[in-house]
């Protein structure tokens, strides 16, 4: 099972949702356009930089309530 097939059935649960995001080795629009497609959230090419890796979690972390 690769990501593609994870992500069908995990989207596929009526559980509450999981932020997902694609690492990939190849960062063609065509790959990430079909990871967007078969539902996850973002994505982040590899090698992965730590401050897109910061940028990205900071992105979709909860907000906390004050």
């Amino acid at each position: 099972m690769d990501g593609l097939d994870a992500i069908k059935i995990i989207r596929g649960r009526p559980s509450k949702q999981p932020v997902i995001f694609a690492m990939m080795a190849n960062a063609m629009k065509e790959d990430s356009d079909l990871c967007m497609q078969a539902g996850m959230n973002d994505y982040i090419s590899k090698p992965v930089r730590l401050e897109d890796l910061i940028s990205l979690l900071k992105k979709w972390a909860p907000v906390e309530k004050r």
